[in-house]
């Protein structure tokens, strides 16, 4: 039997697996990542294809952090194996370890939750409110801008890390827009650009390749400044309305003090759709974005709606520090088992 605690983070599902996975071998939480495959894969296999999961589910393996310096491990999964980051996860994971008791909390205030994923060392920041978890803000490694108009699949893209590798491109540029009635168009886009960038020199990682590869494709719909929520821009920051009435891309930023709306939709792994507006994604954007000259407040929707709101937190010799601020529900708890006699065995996926 395996036990789990289920969240949304922005509409996104994340289920955190509390018992009944075998042990995963390695020193730390990157090569456990390169181990759970041959350990624990039918796991991931059980929870994440239908009948009990569906072809965008989302979770994580709880494992032992790095060091002490950490309180929780985690090895993300998707219906297609796993990957190296997860910044919604790491907003699920915030909430789960303060609601739990496992990290002992401000009622009135912020408490670092310190998470050893495979891309690195990452921190959900718990804001509570009423002995009430209210806010979480996950704090992400470095990332920074890797190549710009990289040429693939008939258009041009961006690419940038953000615990992961993304390639960006604006909705537009392909005549689309970030909207549920495209999505299957979008999805169509993404694996062709994914496809075409496989083996791609932008795509390797310079200081470990086990990080290397694309792992999704953002496209955005840069958004206008008049529809910035009223509660977008935090109060140390400048007023929502330094952005120019009309939307700002990238490439187009100048001066200090920008505040950018954009709406966004990451297309991750095998042409999985995620809800929320992506956290490592987001990551990913905040490098381009500072690059091309942001210095405010990326208000960051999903294609549901969902919003998450990042800034940069620390500029280093590696790349920006962004902070990205969301909130993350509990759904459920569950006890799933396997009937040895099912057929079905540990599922599949029917999109």
């Amino acid at each position: 039997m395996i036990t789990t605690v289920d969240y949304h983070t922005g509409g996104e599902p994340f289920r955190i697996v509390t018992g009944g996975v075998p042990g995963i071998p390695g020193a730390d939480v990157l090569t456990r990542r390169e181990n759970a495959p041959a350990h624990a894969d039918h796991v991931r296999r059980l929870l994440c294809h239908e009948p009990r999961g569906h072809a965008d589910m989302y979770g994580c393996f709880l494992v032992p952090p790095d060091d002490a310096g950490a309180h929780l491990g985690a090895l993300f999964w998707h219906k297609d194996g796993f990957s190296t980051a997860c910044g919604h996860g790491t907003i699920a994971l915030g909430a789960y370890a303060v609601q739990e008791g496992l990290v002992e909390a401000d009622p009135e205030g912020e408490t670092d939750v310190v998470v050893d994923v495979p891309s690195g060392r990452v921190r959900a920041r718990v804001r509570c409110s009423g002995g009430r978890v209210a806010g979480v803000t996950f704090v992400s490694v470095p990332s920074y801008v890797i190549a710009r108009d990289v040429a693939v699949a008939g258009t041009k893209v961006d690419i940038s890390y953000g615990g992961a590798i993304y390639a960006s491109i604006s909705a537009g540029e392909l005549g689309l827009s970030v909207e549920p009635r495209h999505l299957t168009a979008l999805v169509g886009h993404a694996r062709r650009i994914k496809a075409a960038l496989a083996g791609h020199p932008a795509t390797r990682h310079p200081r470990d390749d086990r990080l290397s590869g694309v792992y999704g494709v953002i496209f955005y719909d840069a958004l206008p400044a008049d529809a910035l929520p009223a509660d977008a821009v935090p109060a140390d920051a400048v007023p929502a309305d330094a952005v120019p009435a009309d939307a700002v891309p990238d490439g187009e930023l100048s001066g200090d003090g920008l505040n950018v709306r954009q709406r966004n939709v990451t297309v991750f792994a095998d042409g999985e759709v995620d809800r929320s507006p992506c956290g490592s994604g987001t990551a990913a954007r905040m490098a381009l974005l500072h690059d091309a000259g942001l210095r405010g407040t990326l208000v960051h929707e999903s294609v549901v709606g969902s919003v998450f709101r990042a800034r940069v937190a620390a500029v280093t010799a590696e790349g920006i520090v962004p902070e990205i601020e969301g909130m993350a529900y509990r759904t459920g708890r569950h006890v799933f088992e396997l009937d040895p006699d099912d057929p079905i065995g540990t599922g599949f996926t029917l999109r």
